[in-house]
């Protein structure tokens, strides 16, 4: 009788959990993460009970949540791992040595120069194939967090007040930090595996037991009849995401894999589908690929708001909020009716660090530059930069689209529902074809899908962009014209002489 086949396994990591990946039929390296995650949400419970700023020291606090991290991360990616210790070592290194009027470039260059030499090597090597064990998610947390810091002692250091907006004013770091706190910001087991990113400033208060003191206005506690600041317990909302992350799970039990996005370039499928038909399944395949992102970025929240990591004040009811750190609205993007309604919505932690390093800095096209710095960042596999030099155009053509039509919709409450329903379609089916490249990598295949639906986005942006911008150009134009006349009613032979 033959033995029953087991599921073969590459990792680096730990093997512990081999016989548990072959009951389920689950790769093993998504076992270790899946694990790992569970087991730091009960020690994140236990570092907020047990190792609260009220028990244990800021030293002690650092050193634990420090120490479980590098073993989660050596548990999960075994000496990959290194990456992520050797980009922390190195730009340290900078950070300690490097004058603060150019300390966020280098620490930038490095951060993302090693990054990017890591994503090469998974692309060219191992041939658009993703490693058994991936190690470029926490890689690219890390240097988020590092070239944030970066900046924020650039604003902090180097930088006079008034130079500052607001809020690179709230997060500005005025000291360097010591190797306990730097290593602690970004290896702590709170987020190394799947972040999310958040500002050194907010994690130190967090630490140091601050964090609560920086969300709650005084007064209006005392108001309440409170002496002082409460202590507010996470468990409601972690209970929440919790709820969110098994609906993920099931949905992607259940859902996902009926519907693989590589069916959308099989020949027979684009031979025989008609047109409406594959933007049904486009729409279907990329909606179903979705709770997999849901459940790796809430189960991460979660993990963080256990710890006592998240508190972000009070709403206008006064309800706690848990999302300081969030990277997600799936309300929103599910109901999106802008592009940028669901950007905002979309792995917003990255958006924040893009905003900051790049859209706010950059003088000339930040658009374009942030979409270009987030492509390299995910990446160089070429479906990542299809994906974002597309983005450009959908962005700047929805754009222009929304300020020149969106208030002729707003007269009546029909029109405006109308007008709702129809760009809620037009926004998904954006991000479809948008986002299909992204999960497709390669070159061939992208190519593949955009010409079975006849690049029909793409073609929309090239009539749109040039009309509406001439358009735009004749109204400043009139406008101009008619603030001219009006300051100058008269021919300038009717003027009035002017007396002798």
């Amino acid at each position: 009788m033959a033995e029953p086949p087991t599921i073969p396994f590459r990792t680096t990591g730990s093997r512990l959990l081999h016989p548990l990946s072959v009951r389920f039929n689950v790769p093993l390296d998504q076992v270790n993460f899946a694990v790992c995650q569970l087991f730091a949400l009960f020690a994140a419970f236990w570092f907020r009970l047990y190792l609260s700023p009220s028990r244990a020291g800021v030293i002690v606090r650092h050193v634990v949540i420090t120490m479980l991290g590098i073993y989660f991360a050596i548990f999960c990616f075994g000496w990959y791992s290194l990456h992520i210790f050797i980009e922390v070592s190195l730009c340290y290194c900078i950070m300690i040595t490097a004058n603060v009027s150019n300390i966020h470039r280098y620490s930038f260059v490095a951060a993302m120069g090693y990054l990017t030499l890591c994503q090469i090597s998974r692309v060219y090597i191992f041939n658009y194939g993703l490693l058994a064990t991936d190690f470029s998610g926490p890689l690219m947390i890390v240097t988020q967090k590092i070239t944030s810091l970066a900046f924020q002692m650039h604003d902090g250091l180097g930088r006079k007040e008034e130079e500052l907006t607001v809020e690179q004013r709230r997060l500005a770091v005025s000291s360097r930090p010591t190797l306990l706190e730097y290593c602690s910001y970004h290896l702590n087991f709170l987020g190394i595996l799947a972040g999310p990113a958040s500002n050194y400033k907010d994690y130190i208060a967090f630490i140091e037991g601050n964090h609560i003191d920086m969300k709650l206005i005084e007064e209006q506690w005392k108001q309440k009849g409170f002496s002082k600041f409460p202590d507010p317990s996470p468990l409601r909302a972690v209970a929440n995401k919790m709820v969110i992350t098994f609906v993920c799970l099931v949905w992607f039990t259940l859902i996902t894999k009926n519907f693989p996005i590589s069916y959308n370039v099989d020949d027979k499928f684009i031979s025989e589908a008609s047109f409406f038909r594959k933007l049904c399944y486009l729409f279907l395949s990329v909606h179903a690929s979705r709770p997999k992102y849901y459940f790796a970025w809430t189960l991460a929240d979660a993990v963080n708001n256990a710890g006592g990591f998240g508190f972000n004040g009070l709403d206008k009811n006064g309800n706690l909020r848990w999302d300081l750190i969030s990277n997600l609205n799936i309300w929103n993007i599910e109901t999106a009716t802008s592009f940028k309604m669901c950007l905002d919505s979309w792995n917003i932690q990255t958006g924040a660090w893009l905003k900051s390093v790049c859209y706010d800095r950059a003088p000339y096209f930040p658009t374009a530059l942030t979409f270009i710095l987030s492509a390299l960042w995910h990446g160089v596999y070429p479906g990542y930069y299809f994906t974002f030099t597309t983005a450009i155009l959908i962005t700047l053509a929805a754009r222009t689209m929304r300020s020149n039509f969106r208030h002729y919709f707003l007269s009546s409450r029909k029109m405006k529902i109308g007008y709702d329903v129809m760009t809620w379609v037009f926004t998904q089916l954006a991000l479809c074809y948008i986002v299909t490249p992204f999960l497709l990598l390669g070159a061939e295949p992208t190519i593949k899908f955009y010409k079975s639906i006849y690049f029909h986005f793409h073609i929309l942006c090239a009539i749109v962009l040039p009309i509406l911008a001439v358009k735009k150009r004749k109204s400043i134009m009139q406008t101009t014209s008619l603030k001219a006349n009006s300051s100058n009613p008269a021919p300038s032979h009717q003027q009035p002489k002017k007396e002798q």
